[in-house]
């Protein structure tokens, strides 16, 4: 499953989340390979969450190269702008500004 160019997608998870299941679903329809990290009590895998999102406190959350793109409506969100076939590696950006500059920009920053 997924393209052998597209960049790593980590999906964090918890048990019982609709948002998570529609969040694999949505990926898998659009042939993206990820790997999903589950959300456990121990401290090291909270600690790892925490670094990973910047601190999130609710899942699903989703990495796309490195990049936080938040959580199912953020991945819908930037799946609808073009930006999520950016971040995969599948499309070219606009040629003035980096994926990282342009997310940032849609982030309202």
């Amino acid at each position: 499953m997924g393209r052998p160019t597209d960049a790593e997608v980590v999906l964090w998870t918890n048990r019982g989340c609709g948002a998570c299941t529609r969040a694999k679903q949505f990926l898998s329809r659009k042939d993206v390979a990820f790997t999903e990290r589950r959300l456990k009590a121990d401290p090291r895998t909270q600690q790892a969450f925490a670094r990973a999102t910047g601190g999130a406190r609710t899942v699903p959350q989703i990495i796309v190269g490195g990049v936080h793109v938040g959580g199912f409506d953020d991945l819908v969100q930037v799946e609808k702008s073009g930006e999520l076939d950016v971040l995969l590696g599948r499309a070219e950006g606009l040629p003035h500004r980096s994926p990282l500059k342009r997310f940032v920009r849609w982030l309202g920053f």
